[in-house]
Parts: structure tokens; sequence; C-alpha cells
């Protein structure tokens, strides 16, 4: 080869990394944002096409009636959420005030008569109780790096926010231009996976559907529930409630530590119907949905181990930030089912790939007319 030629190559291959390194660069602080708005247009794109024959073929009208619909119903409620908190800081701030001026308050006497372990609690309350004055003066040498805290963790929702209503306006051009990308994706997974890339495809895409269908649906309906449950009751900042049952629910037993306390201020308050009729929604109608709608939405799509969900929920908001809440688990829904797939063997997957079926991206339906 000679020198000119060698040259020209090296250029060629120079140039081609310093194209795609800017384009990834510059496609960098909006990775998360795509990364979503591929994960919820592809879940969601069954609903798109059946919106774009209702309106008759025209693909950018359905696309923006199914943007405005996800605006709606998933970045309405955070939006309502934060309103309502803000709308009852300074009630809080009083109520945390209150508390620290009345102090702890002493144990109702059927405590004491608790077999084995009454005496014990009643001892261990007496002591602290004798420290009040100590414990209340650390509380309020802690309050300002806690407002510091909050502070930020309100900055960097509001930041995930933004990144969730940008997702969303991102899903449009998925919608609009989803069978190119899925072209794309197929010719891609066919060079790197050969015969076995068309069941690959299928069983991320099930996937997929699983955590957003199962997990994270199943946790906007105990949210929901949670949040309707505590307006009746009347708890305070019932959506806020219901926004914190939301990220909750994934832990087992999460929704209980929304739904109890609250149930325990009503008591206090003197509401003790309300309080009954609060744990009893709890626990028949929060805390079992959990068990009849998953079932229900996830179906065969998903099997991934509890522990992976809670660390893709975790790990994925150290990473992605907000929006990493629903894509860790995604994320790691998919590598989970991907790499077990590939342990147990071509000839078991050989077998099972006659039962599942392609996830082509449907056509959406174009009328005759230009679309507009």
């Amino acid at each position: 080869m000679k020198s000119d030629q060698l040259i020209e190559r090296l250029a060629a291959v120079f140039a081609l990394i310093v194209l795609f390194g800017g384009s990834l660069l510059v496609l960098a602080p909006f990775t998360t944002a795509l990364l979503w708005s591929a994960i919820l247009s592809y879940s969601s794109w069954g609903l798109y096409c059946r919106l774009t024959a209702a309106v008759g073929g025209r693909r950018k009208w359905a696309a923006t009636l199914i943007v405005i619909i996800i605006l709606v119903v998933v970045l309405g409620p955070f939006v309502y959420a934060g309103f309502a908190f803000g709308a009852h800081v300074h009630d809080i701030v009083a109520l945390v005030q209150r508390l620290f001026e009345a102090g702890l308050p002493d144990l109702p006497p059927w405590v004491a008569r608790i077999p084995l372990v009454g005496s014990n609690i009643e001892a261990f309350w007496e002591r602290l109780t004798s420290s009040n004055s100590e414990l209340i003066a650390q509380s309020r040498l802690l309050a300002a790096p806690a407002g510091k805290w909050i502070l930020a963790a309100a900055i960097a929702v509001t930041h995930g926010l933004g990144l969730l209503a940008l997702s969303i306006v991102l899903a449009f051009f998925f919608y609009t231009g989803g069978e190119g990308a899925a072209a794309w994706l197929n010719a891609g997974m066919r060079r790197i996976a050969g015969e076995r890339a068309d069941y690959l495809l299928a069983l991320a895409g099930s996937t997929v559907k699983g955590v957003v269908y199962g997990i994270l649906g199943t946790a906007l309906v105990q949210g929901i529930l949670a949040g309707f449950g505590c307006w009746i009751s009347g708890v305070p900042a019932p959506a806020l409630l219901g926004l914190a049952t939301f990220f909750l629910s994934v832990i087992p037993g999460g929704p209980v530590i929304v739904w109890l306390p609250a149930a325990i201020w009503l008591y206090h308050d003197g509401a003790t119907g309300w309080a009954i009729f609060l744990v009893v929604w709890g626990v028949l109608v929060v805390s079992m949905s959990d068990n009849v709608i998953k079932p229900i939405l996830i179906g065969r799509n998903s099997d991934m181990p509890l522990i992976l969900v809670m660390l893709g929920i975790l790990g994925g908001a150290f990473a992605f930030g907000f929006l990493g809440v629903f894509i860790g688990p995604t994320l790691l829904a998919v590598a989970y089912t991907v790499l077990y797939d590939w342990t147990i063997g071509a000839a078991t997957a050989h077998t099972a790939m006659a039962d599942v079926k392609v996830p082509v991206v449907e056509s959406a339906p174009v009328s005759a007319k230009k679309a507009p």
C-alpha cells in the first residue's frame, strides 16, 4: 500500500471518529430524554396506530393527539403535586415548628399494658422525653442542612420534570418516523446476531412493555388510589401523597409508609372514623391492587426479580436523574432477559422462537390525501 493511500485511509478513519464523537457530544445532554422517549413511544405504539386510523390516516394529527394525552396523563400529576406541595409548604413548616415547641407527647396508657415489651417501651419513652430539650436543640441544628437538601432535591425534580416534558415532545418524532427507526434497528441487529436477531428483538420488546405496563403502570394505579383515599379522608396534600406512593410502590409494603402515617394523623386530629376508613382502604384497595393489577398488565412479558427492579430504580436515579426511575428498571430488565436467554442455550431459544412473534412496528394507516 502506498503512503498516500495509507494517509487517506487514516484521515478517513479520523474524520469518521471526529464525526461520531462530535455527534455523541451534541446528543449527550439529551440521552436521558431520548431513551425514555423511545421507550414511551414503543410502549404506546398500538394506541398511536388506533388514533391514526380514527383521524383518517393523518399521522401528524395522531402524533399530536397522543403527545397531548401523555402530557396530561404522565406529566399532569407531577405538576399538580408540585403546586400542591408549594401551597402547603407553609403549613408543613408551621406544623414542624409546633412539634418542636410542644415536644414529644406522652404515651397512651395502653402501651404500658402490652405484654412483654410494654414496660420497655415506656422506660425508653421516659428517657427520651427527659432529654427532650437536648433532642430539640439537636434537631434545630440539623434544620439548616435539611433545608438545603430539600432545596437541592426540589431543583433536581424540577430538572427531571423538564426532561420528562422534553421526552414526551420528542416522542412525536418517534411516532412519525417509527417505521424508519425500526428498520434501522432490525438491520443492525441482523448484522450482529444473525438469525437470532428477530427473536432477541421480540424478547427485548416484550420485556420493555412488561416493565412499563406492569411495574410503572401498577405504581401509577396505586398512586392514584392512595391519593384518592387521602383526598376523601381529608388528609392535606393528597396529590403529593399519591406521588410518594407511586415511587414507593416498587418496594414491598412501600405504600404503607404513606397511608399509615396519614391514618395516624387523622386519628390524632379526632377523625377516628376516617382514620379507620383510610387503613381499610390502604389494606384492601391500595396494597392488594398490586396482586391484582400487576399480573393483568405484565402477563408473561417480564419475570424480572424484585431486587433488580429496586436496583434499577435506585441506580437509574443516580445515573440518569429523575427520569432514571423509569429508564433504570427498563434497561436492567432487557439486559437480564437477553442474558438469561443467551445462557440457556441456542436449542431452547430455537424452540421458543416458534411461540414468539417478531415485534415488527405496525405501520400506521396513511390516508390517500397528503397529511397536513
